[in-house]
């Protein structure tokens, strides 16, 4: 029996390589039993449980809950002793990364970086570097300095800000609406001049304010904020910050009642219903199917999942992830900054902050 043995994680859905560590159950140095929980991952459409496969000591721990992880990815090691100590030799092939000397990094943060430029002697040493780090190092340098050819931008134009699935889900949105034209996409990790359905990649962060001289006027944000929802503020910032507009985009076959009220930047996608006197504050995402029935209210930047259904007089606070298919009773508030996990059924108010894990009742 193996002295270390790799906690890596697990497949869930075929069709994403990402996952969010929406559950930690173990901390460092933690004993566990077999079977026993170690950590609970949620894509956009699935979520699984991952038990630990003997007993052992938890060490080497590499993630913290809210982080986004790509299979296979190393998440830790079970030890047969407590104490043991794991360095970057001890790693499974899948998990190495070659790096400067000293640095821990991960491999979605290491992509991500060579894909935005950044000089790897530049990131901070003695500390394990994740992707979320390099999102935070980009959102505050400005992101790295480089030279493009930015298209001449029509009043209909739309800047799509994201090239990955939800990025994809917004080009066809506009396509649909029939209102703007998706003209170019905006993404630190995109090489310019790829293709994203037709839609050239224009850039990063950095050519935002040149994107609005050369005539762009409205961006959609394509941060879905599966792993950090508050990020999607930091995007909205940013677009408003460069000059630009967040129009409301309403695909034809979704129906909002004449009496609710959309604010800007609200994202209402195929079949959804956004019932009378609702109220959908600024940057919310109404993904396919939802139901939003009388009165709710829903916090500016939150993220409603496909087929969540919210029952009349819901309040739900801003920066909220609502999951696929949660059923929310009648007059239940969620705080702000809340994750309700894929299926859960939520029968009382949710406090701020707080976490209801995939297809469970709350409360418990």
């Amino acid at each position: 029996m193996p002295a270390l043995l790799p906690v890596l994680v697990p497949l869930i859905n075929p069709n994403e390589t990402l996952a969010s560590l929406a559950v930690l159950h173990v901390q460092e140095g933690q004993h566990v039993a077999a079977g026993d929980l170690i950590a609970t991952f949620e894509t956009t459409k699935a979520a699984a449980d991952l038990p630990a496969e003997r007993e052992g000591f938890v060490t080497g721990l590499r993630y913290q809950q809210g982080d986004s992880l790509r299979l296979g990815e190393l998440l830790c090691y079970l030890a047969e002793e407590v104490g043991a100590r794991v360095s970057i030799q001890d790693d499974p092939p899948s998990a190495k990364v070659a790096t400067p000397g000293g640095l821990r990094i991960t491999r979605p943060a290491l992509e991500l970086a060579h894909k935005a430029g950044l000089n790897l002697e530049s990131l901070p040493h003695g500390t394990l570097v994740t992707e979320n780090v390099i999102r935070q190092y980009l959102a505050d340098s400005g992101g790295p300095v480089q030279e493009y050819n930015l298209p001449v931008f029509n009043p209909h134009s739309l800047l799509v800000y994201g090239g990955g699935g939800h990025g994809k889900s917004l080009i066809e949105l506009a396509r649909a609406q029939g209102i703007y034209e998706p003209a170019g996409v905006v993404d630190d990790g995109l090489n310019p001049g790829e293709d994203i359905l037709g839609v050239p990649v224009v850039g990063g962060s950095q050519i935002l304010a040149a994107a609005f001289e050369a005539g762009a006027r409205q961006a959609a944000s394509a941060i879905g904020g599966l792993s950090d929802i508050s990020f999607r503020k930091v995007i909205f910032d940013r677009l408003t910050a460069a000059g630009l507009t967040c129009p409301a985009l309403i695909h034809p076959t979704a129906f909002v009642e004449e009496s609710a009220e959309l604010a800007d930047g609200v994202q209402v996608f195929p079949h959804a219903y956004v019932g009378s006197s609702a109220q959908v504050g600024f940057g919310v995402i109404v993904n396919t199917g939802v139901i939003l029935s009388h009165d709710v209210r829903i916090g500016a930047y939150s993220n409603i999942s496909p087929g969540a259904i919210l029952a009349g007089a819901v309040k739900v606070g801003e920066r909220v992830l609502i999951g696929m298919g949660v059923n929310i009773n009648l007059e239940v508030t969620i705080g702000a900054g809340a994750r309700i996990g894929n299926g859960a059924v939520i029968k009382a108010d949710v406090p701020a902050q707080a976490v209801v894990r995939a297809g469970h009742i709350w409360p418990e």
